[in-house]
This record gives structure tokens, sequence and C-alpha cells, in this order.
């Protein structure tokens, strides 16, 4: 079992920055693939960004890639999604999710364990 716990939501003008931050539970964290994904309202929840279990791939989706950096410490068992250049349309909930596998995955379904999600708003 893995328990994923996001922080580091809120509120930001456009154009402004924010990092995210998720923890996980359990000793089997370095071996999982992470990602990054969000739901705004009345949308369904979209791939943000995804890490390999040691790091050494990272992708992102296009809406994203150049404006957010996602990060890994296996040390301390955190994922951190570092988001800059923020754009209204980047307002979500954002959810920190685990694979059972170490390769990195667009997919939704490929993801077993999920966060309770935090609040991203950007103000233009």
């Amino acid at each position: 079992q893995v328990q994923l716990v996001e922080s580091g939501g809120g509120l930001v003008q456009a154009g402004g920055s924010l990092s995210l931050s998720c923890a996980a539970s359990g000793r089997t964290f370095g071996s999982r693939a992470l990602g990054w994904f969000r739901q705004a309202p009345g949308k369904e929840r979209e791939f943000v960004a995804t890490i390999s279990r040691t790091g050494g791939g990272t992708y992102y989706s296009d809406s994203v890639k150049g404006r957010f950096t996602i990060s890994r410490n296996n040390a301390k068992n955190t994922v951190n999604l570092q988001m800059n250049s923020l754009k209204p349309e980047d307002t979500a909930v954002y959810y920190c999710a685990a694979r059972d596998s170490g390769g990195v995955s667009f997919e939704l379904k490929e993801y077993t364990y999920w966060g309770q999600g935090t609040q991203v708003t950007v103000s233009s």
C-alpha cells in the first residue's frame, strides 16, 4: 500500500510560480514511477507530468512543457512539481499518483495509487 499526500497548492497571479509536493508512505516508493495529473471544473482528469523510478526519465504534456518541472527524492519519498509562468488555464485540482511499475506512463488507468488532490488557482 502507498499513501500519497499533496501540498503546496494555492492562489497565484498569472505569470507566477507554485511548487507542489507529494509525500508518500511505504518502502516501495523508489520502485514506482510517479505522475502528476489535474482536473479542472467540468473537465476530465488529464496527464501533466511523469517521472521514472530513478528520475532518469521525465515527460510532460504539451500544455506544460517548458514551464513545469517534475522531480523526485527517493531518500525522502517525495515528488515535486515546480510550476512557472502559470496561466489561468492551469487552474485545477492537481493529483499525485503512483504506478505499480517503474516505467513512465501518460495513462490514468496505469496508476494504482492517488492522493486527495490540491487546488491550484491562477488569476488573470
